[in-house]
């Protein structure tokens, strides 16, 4: 008797630890999904700059899908070389950031962020 009530702890016990990585599993999952769609969202606004929206200094701001916050932000880049005299080029080069930030309803979690940065060139008008 007194066997058969070791095992059946030693089941419980091992089914809970079971459980608790199962769980932990399914947490992550859902995490790795939702910075995939991140990713995705951030990928398609940046590939929208410059053609389907203008190439200029500024930034512009939305909401997808009631949950993930997305900020585009372009800023002339400026060359760190001294000896480089880019005005004369026939092009405009600017740095173009995107950020897809998302929160849990839990008040004490952190937002998630996702950031891209690329650089970009547009004609001089």
């Amino acid at each position: 008797m007194l066997e058969i009530l070791i095992a059946f702890s030693i089941l419980a016990l091992s089914l809970g630890i079971l459980l608790k990585i199962f769980s932990a599993g399914v947490n992550t999952a859902g995490v790795a999904e939702e910075y995939t769609a991140a990713v995705q969202i951030a990928e398609a606004l940046m590939a929208k700059t410059g053609v389907e929206t203008p190439l200029q200094q500024g930034q512009s701001d939305g909401l997808e899908h009631d949950k993930y916050q997305w900020r585009v932000s372009i800023s002339p880049f400026q060359f760190a070389a001294e000896n480089l005299d880019v005005s004369e080029l026939p092009v405009v080069l600017f740095k173009v950031k995107v950020t897809v930030s998302w929160g849990d309803d839990n008040p004490r979690a952190d937002d998630r962020q996702v950031e891209l940065i690329t650089l970009k060139l547009a004609n001089k008008v």
